[in-house]
């Protein structure tokens, strides 16, 4: 059959002008920047060569055959092409055997470009999978429908999805202007003009169509001037009327069957999701007078009511299943009643998704059977032999009839799959499960992991006293809120470049993974440790994953910026559009800040952000503050330490670490606008005996200096004693002082 991409062996004046002036490389590429634009994922699977299975969805004339046309020219592998309007399953079998033969013969992969694959049947589409999933060819489809309801599943799930959006008008003039100036494939040699109007015309019907724009412009100019083609150099002048005539509004279809079946309930379950009454009633007013079945309806709202209303609203259900039975008892048209209720119950309800975290336990039951933990096993019969049940906790022995114990296998300890929401009847027991998931989280805090507070912590690693650090600590919490305080500010974008400074911990940089799946994670670590550390980790929560697809990782330094040549070479982008960080000033002197902020501002895309979290100390916890020790001391030696550490931290001579107006200042020096937020933390903390021995120490401590020269030794040492008791009774309410800071490059 023929090959749509036999063009590339034709004449260069032969064939429609959208044909001939298809791009030829990534830079020819009009538009689509959100997918193609260096250092995107597309971008660097087709620079590396390293394609895997890819469906491209669109609008017509967005470029998914021009993208796959830059694929053929580029790749090392063999390339066959395939019209599924064309083409059916005798050419599927002789495609697939001569990508077989390649293989065997000479090693070397096949790429198979599908265009408007979804015109294929399930036995068409079948008839691929086996060969996409033993890796004899890497299928490329092209579709202007919905591939997750024309294209196979199975298709679908071993393929990565790329949706091209309508071209902007700028895109849209770029593509004429490309063809008026190009000699060889387009109008070069001619001298075209418009009449005022007649070019803008063009572009605003075309409707991010570039395939229907240059079928307009070649009927336009192609009939303006007789005979054609002219003589090299002729005038060519195109008035509005004929750019009227070479161009047609396109009409809009209506398919209930297709994508506006689709289309219109997904816009109304969005709808009840947003919590809009009025936009729901609209939809549902649609679907119903085009005929769309109401049993349909009711069962998209029975499945809101669980996972958009869900835990919020527990009666949503019910309410739902009540008005679905009683619609279908009455029927229409009385039954209208009934459907409106019910959706105006849902549209109005509280709304929590939670119900969600089930197929995230699915995903890690599928991807191992872990056994049961032994002391979670029936002890009744065979206690005695292996010791099953042994150490279990009975909850009902105990206050609150809860007890601290493992529940979860051994490999997944710490796990989290359903977060609580905040509203509704979730809302009511949110804390009771966030408090109960800290006491049983496996979190043993790093060395560091004060970031430059003054009364550091250190956590040890096993015994009572990291017990109790686990039990006690409110940390997961405070990191969590903190992520959720910078993503917020960041505001990602699908398609965003982002970098993540001292990224170690993933806390930041996993969760942009997650947010920019079109764009680019990439993240500055201290050794190769974690390099390896977060790959495997990406690697082990999702499907098989090309390196492309990875968190993208340097090893460097943060007290020298990599320069953007660095970074090229690093993650094939220079600049981006977000840089995030927590406490990128820890073990940074105060006149370095500056550097650090002109040399991060150089690798921002102009109108790019840099967020960041940086704690401050002297807005943290005091030891004079803490409600137990301000009720032990008397009250000289009670005002003698707030006074001694209100000195220390305002006049410590740096020793209190960065401030809110010295971080302001070097922003500003550096060129950036910013806005700040400071916010006081509260958690739950235990000193161990450790920490207290290290912050009451008056030769390694700045902190002990300082209290011991304006206290005295005796005083002091009381002071130490009642943070001891008051330790062990409990943990104590500690506050942390961060600084949320947005910088944005302006030019």
């Amino acid at each position: 059959m023929a090959d749509l991409f036999d063009g590339a062996a034709r004449p260069a004046g032969d064939g429609p002008l959208a044909d001939r002036m298809r791009p030829r490389s990534l830079d020819e590429i009009v538009g689509q920047q959100h997918i193609v634009a260096p250092g995107r994922l597309l971008w660097r699977s087709i620079r590396a060569d390293r394609l895997s299975s890819i469906l491209f969805y669109g609008p017509p004339g967005t470029g998914k055959t021009s993208i796959a046309r830059v694929i053929a020219n580029t790749t090392k592998s063999s390339f066959e092409s395939l019209n599924a309007v064309l083409g059916g399953v005798k050419d599927i079998r002789e495609a697939i055997a001569r990508a077989e033969e390649r293989k065997k013969l000479y090693g070397k992969r096949t790429i198979l470009f599908v265009d408007e694959v979804h015109r294929w049947n399930k036995a068409q589409q079948d008839a691929l999978l086996p060969w996409v999933e033993n890796g004899t060819v890497v299928l490329i489809g092209a579709t202007t429908e919905n591939p997750f309801f024309e294209v196979n599943k199975a298709l679908v799930s071993r393929s990565r999805i790329f949706q091209l959006l309508p071209l902007e008008r700028d895109d849209l003039f770029a593509a004429v202007k490309r063809a008026l100036a190009d000699r060889e494939r387009g109008y070069g040699r001619y001298r075209v003009s418009f009449e005022d109007g007649a070019l803008e015309h063009l572009v605003d019907i075309a409707n991010g169509d570039a395939r229907s724009l240059l079928n307009a412009l070649e009927l336009a100019v192609e009939t303006s001037v007789e005979p054609w083609p002219p003589a090299d150099g002729a005038e060519i002048a195109i008035s509005l009327d004929t750019a009227e005539e070479s161009i047609q509004k396109k009409a809009v279809l209506y398919d209930r069957d297709g994508d506006y079946h689709f289309d219109t309930i997904s816009a109304f379950i969005k709808s009840i999701r947003g919590s809009d009454p009025d936009a729901a009633l609209y939809w549902l007013a649609k679907m119903l007078r085009a005929g769309e079945d109401p049993d349909f309806i009711l069962r998209r709202l029975l499945i809101s009511a669980c996972e958009d209303i869900g835990l919020a609203d527990p009666q949503g259900i019910v309410h739902t299943q009540a008005c679905a039975a009683a619609f279908r008892q009455v029927g229409l048209p009385e039954g209208h009643f009934h459907l409106a209720q019910a959706v105006l119950y849902l549209a109005t309800a509280p709304k929590s998704n939670s119900a969600l975290a089930f197929f995230d336990a699915m995903k890690e039951v599928e991807k191992q059977d872990a056994s049961v933990p032994s002391h979670l096993r029936d002890g009744s019969r065979d206690a005695e032999g292996f010791g099953h049940g042994e150490g279990y906790l009975y909850p009902h022995a105990f206050r609150d009839h809860w007890a601290v114990q493992q529940y979860l296998p051994g490999a997944l300890a710490g796990r989290i799959f359903w977060v609580p929401g905040e509203l509704g009847y979730e809302g009511a027991v949110r804390e009771d499960v966030l408090r109960r998931r800290e006491l049983q989280a496996a979190l043993v805090l790093s060395g560091d992991e004060a970031d430059g507070e003054i009364l550091s912590w250190k956590a040890p690693d096993k015994g009572l006293e990291a017990w109790q650090r686990r039990s006690d600590s409110g940390r997961a919490a405070g990191l969590l809120e903190e992520r959720r305080e910078l993503f917020a500010r960041a505001a990602l974008a699908r398609h965003h470049r982002v970098l993540v400074l001292k990224a170690d911990d993933g806390l930041l940089l996993q969760e942009a993974w997650r947010q920019v799946p079109e764009g680019l994670a990439a993240g500055l670590v201290s050794s190769p440790a974690a390099q390896e550390a977060l790959a495997a980790f990406a690697r082990s929560s999702r499907a098989p994953l090309e390196d492309e697809e990875l968190p993208h990782t340097l090893v460097a330094a943060l007290s020298a910026v990599p320069e953007a040549r660095t970074l090229e070479e690093a993650f094939g982008c220079p600049r981006f559009e977000r840089i995030l960080a927590r406490n990128p000033l820890a073990g940074t002197a105060g006149d370095s800040q500056e550097a650090l902020w002109k040399g991060l501002s150089a690798l921002l895309e102009a109108g790019g952000r840099l967020v960041f979290s940086q704690l401050i100390p002297s807005k943290g916890q005091r030891l004079s503050s803490l409600e137990g020790m301000i009720a032990a001391l008397d009250g000289e030696s009670c005002e003698a330490f707030r006074e001694a550490e209100e000195a220390f931290f305002t006049e410590g001579s740096g020793a209190t670490g960065p401030t809110a107006r010295g971080i302001a200042e070097s922003l500003e020096l550096a060129g950036l606008t910013i806005s700040m937020d400071e916010k006081i933390l509260c958690e739950k903390r235990r000193p161990s005996p450790a920490d207290i021995a290290r912050w009451f120490d008056t030769r390694s401590s700045s902190w002990g200096r300082a209290m011991a020269r304006e206290l005295g030794d005796e005083r002091l040492e009381h002071v130490r004693a009642l943070l001891t008791s008051l330790a062990g009774e409990g943990p104590l309410d500690w506050k942390r002082g961060i600084l949320y800071v947005t910088a944005e490059k302006t030019t």
